[in-house]
């Protein structure tokens, strides 16, 4: 059971990663989403993203907080207990502060990384082992959560053609830097909980080997509305097979659509 410890970095990594050019908002504080994940044939966890409006540094930011827990028969396996956190700015979206704290079958990690634009660094703060240390970073670095929403929010979905590639850099752990790359695979319409629901489909492509199958092993559906929630996301890992559903939401910005027959 243990690649459900990467359950949540998953979903994060492709959450809300669709684009689309819109002078209308796609989210707005108050925004919610569950999420039930299924590894093979066991419904494996569950995890959840909330967007808040607080204020850092007397500064106005979007407090967004994702958790995800294994649940049931799974957690009996191999338990998970995943936080990550994420302060970014309400009108550039670029991030102020990142937090994640892990326990992952009894491997844990208790990081907090503060972003200087100032200076282009970024101070990543290890409390496990009482370290800290500068990472060189740009004006256009994101982090694992801003950059989901700052994707949603900000780029332009007129001139993203299918098969064509979108990068962005991301920084969310002591490992540094490292580019995100995604490719656009045309539209599809997807038979949920909520009814049927046309989507855009996505190819985030992974690093192959102690994870997943192959570079090409993740796929993601997002609803091709203003909000541009995730619907669905599969991936074919080392080990068996991952599916995450859309379970419930709620305070939506805009109205999701659902196909009538």
């Amino acid at each position: 059971m243990k690649p459900t410890r990467h359950i949540l970095i998953v979903l994060l990594l492709v959450i809300n990663f669709p684009l689309s050019a819109q002078k209308t908002k796609a989210f707005k504080a108050g925004e919610w989403l569950k999420f039930r994940i299924h590894y093979g044939f066991l419904n494996a966890s569950y995890a959840t993203l909330q967007l808040k409006n607080e204020r850092l540094d007397s500064i106005p930011v979007y407090h967004v907080i994702g958790k995800g827990k294994t649940t049931g028969f799974a957690s009996i396996f191999f338990k998970v207990d995943d936080t990550f956190e994420s302060y970014f700015d309400k009108w550039t979206g670029r991030p102020y502060k990142f937090i994640r704290d892990t326990y992952e079958g009894g491997y844990t990690k208790d990081i907090e990384i503060e972003f200087d634009y100032n200076e282009d660094i970024a101070l990543l703060r290890d409390n496990k082992n009482n370290k800290e240390f500068n990472i060189p970073v740009h004006g256009k670095i994101q982090d694992l959560l801003s950059a989901a929403y700052y994707l949603r929010d900000k780029y332009s979905f007129d001139d993203f053609e299918e098969g064509k590639d979108v990068t962005m850099d991301m920084l969310f752990d002591d490992d540094g830097v490292y580019q995100f790359k995604l490719k656009y695979l045309g539209k599809e319409i997807l038979r949920t909980k909520f009814g049927k629901v046309e989507c855009l489909k996505f190819r985030p492509y992974v690093q192959s080997g102690r994870i997943f199958k192959e570079q090409e092993s993740l796929t993601l559906w997002v609803s091709n509305d203003l909000n541009k929630i995730p619907i669905r996301i599969k991936a074919d890992l080392a080990v068996g097979s991952l599916k995450a559903d859309l379970d419930g939401f709620n305070g939506l910005k805009n109205q999701f659509k659902i196909i009538m027959d």
